[in-house]
């Protein structure tokens, strides 16, 4: 079998679910992450950029969300990420904001502005206070609990906490539809994850039939793949910038904490060679300490 893409990967989960002809796929996928009630489904979904891989090629800053509008009106915007640069929260906002605010045009009243939804698929753990790997979030009174409006909704995906779910068998593709979709995005890595939905799609989900096949389709693109292998290169080295961040800034803590430890023994009256036997500073180091 033809080695799949990794749908983590923006610029592959936009080739799948973002793309014209594959509405169907998103508008299923937005069914299960929305719950919606079955009078509610969602039938018709527009994609407000559905041509990017042109365009990718030649701005790598492209941006690979998936953005869409329902029949009523709601707008959404859908961003996957591979790398945590904690800073989800804000950006989400932000995001959400321009979405909010683009609605607004020239003579319109703010009665007719609609709903925005911004969904966040994530690859890392995140909200590491709660258990649940899908978290929705809205403006509720802090003491009543009482919802303001519908029209901010976030919504947080976290796979890791999914997959754990799923080993654990807590989670069931079968009886629930975002699971299915969400171990879509996983299962280029699990022959098992695989398996089942290939088995779930033969026998009762045709949707999510022609999105493994579309799955299968694009992986053997000449054109996608090219876009594909520069959009993973970018995403892998701006993981090892990040970790490089990381190791930097706890090198700049670890320090900082052994000054201040250093700076706590003199203003005790400890001598340099009790204070460089336990924070590893030179007399040198200890001395300039004295002299701030």
């Amino acid at each position: 079998m033809t080695k799949r893409l990794d749908l983590r990967v923006d610029f592959a989960f936009k080739s799948l679910f973002g793309t014209h002809g594959n509405e169907s796929i998103l508008a299923a996928f937005l069914n299960a992450a929305l719950r919606l009630p079955e009078e509610k489904k969602i039938t018709t979904v527009h994609l407000l950029d559905p041509h990017f891989n042109k365009e990718y090629q030649e701005d790598k800053r492209s941006i690979l969300d998936v953005h869409a509008q329902l029949e009523d009106g709601t707008r959404i915007n859908i961003e996957i990420q591979l790398n945590n640069k904690h800073d989800m929260e804000k950006r989400t906002l932000y995001y959400w904001s321009k979405m909010y605010s683009s609605q607004m045009k020239e003579g319109m009243d703010y009665g007719e502005l609609c709903q925005t939804i911004t969904i966040n698929i994530v690859n890392f753990r995140y909200l590491s206070h709660i258990n649940h790997y899908h978290s929705v979030f809205q403006l509720y009174e802090r003491e009543e609990k009482l919802l303001l409006t519908d029209m901010l909704e976030i919504h947080f995906m976290e796979l890791p906490k999914l997959l754990i779910k799923w080993r654990r068998k807590e989670v069931d593709p079968r009886e629930d539809q975002l699971v299915r979709w969400l171990l879509l995005l996983e299962a280029s890595e699990d022959e098992e994850i695989t398996q089942v939905l290939e088995e779930i799609a033969m026998q009762e989900d045709q949707v999510l039939k022609k999105a493994i096949d579309e799955w299968e389709r694009v992986s053997q693109d000449p054109e996608v793949l090219l876009a594909y292998e520069a959009r993973r290169k970018a995403l892998l080295d701006e993981k090892s910038a990040l970790k490089r961040a990381e190791s930097r800034g706890e090198e700049k803590g670890r320090k900082e904490t052994i000054k201040n430890m250093a700076l706590g023994m003199i203003q005790k009256g400890i001598d340099n060679e009790t204070i460089s036997d336990l924070t590893g500073l030179t007399k040198e180091e200890i001395n300039n300490l004295r002299h701030q």
